[in-house]
């Protein structure tokens, strides 16, 4: 599998487990994740891109939120959809790893809000994700 490829598979198995532990969040995301991962047979190769963003999310979880909620005027996390909300934790999270282009983790966010959201999703998720990538000095 091409490594493009695996990187926006490793994002769409990322995103499911951080959907997942965000409808429940009875259990650890570390935890959750790794259970995803085994119920959807995730490869090595896929997990080895996935985890470290699931890691980056649960570790700076707060420094993250409070990022997010700073660029988005009138919204807060806990009154977004939870693909928007996800969406935009995945990315924010990536945003903070620093090792993909900026461009390149909004593009994938978009995709996905769209994918899983609506195109009134997607616009959302770009509008945050661009004022943060801005604010963060990115882009």
């Amino acid at each position: 599998m091409a490594p493009r490829r695996n990187e926006r598979r490793a994002r769409a198995r990322a995103l499911q487990a951080i959907y997942a532990w965000d409808m429940r969040r009875d259990e650890p995301l570390p935890k959750v994740a790794g259970r995803v991962f085994d119920d959807l047979a995730v490869t090595a190769e896929v997990r080895a891109i996935a985890l470290p963003l699931v890691r980056m999310l649960d570790e700076r979880r707060a420094e993250i939120d409070a990022s997010l909620e700073a660029v988005m005027t009138n919204w807060r996390l806990d009154r977004l959809g939870g693909v928007e909300r996800c969406v935009l934790r995945l990315a924010a999270a990536e945003l903070v790893r620093g090792e993909t282009p900026p461009r390149v983790v909004l593009k994938e966010a978009v995709h996905f809000a769209e994918r899983f959201g609506s195109e009134e999703s997607a616009k959302f998720v770009n509008g945050v994700l661009d004022s943060l990538a801005r604010r963060q000095g990115r882009l």
